[in-house]
């Protein structure tokens, strides 16, 4: 039962991917634009621009990763027991 529920919570194709990485930019975004309202000028903003590319380093990872672990699996399919 408790693989079933642990499945859940694994990113298995690139679709599943894109939506996290646009639900972690939608949050990213909003606390960059409450950043531009608490810290008025080039600090807020430069805090806005550092959440959008925490965004950015991190969607990039999950995707790497989802195309190194397609690799591995299809080349453990193709390896000769």
């Amino acid at each position: 039962m408790l693989k079933k529920v642990k499945r859940l919570f694994v990113i298995k194709t690139r679709f599943e991917a894109y939506l996290i990485i646009y639900a972690l930019a939608l949050g990213a975004m909003t606390r960059g634009a409450n950043y531009t309202l608490q810290f008025p000028g080039f600090g807020g903003y430069l805090l806005m621009a550092a959440t959008a590319g925490a965004v950015f380093l991190g969607g990039a990872k999950i995707l790497d990763a989802i195309r190194y672990e397609q690799e591995a699996r299809k080349a453990e399919a193709e390896k000769p027991d």
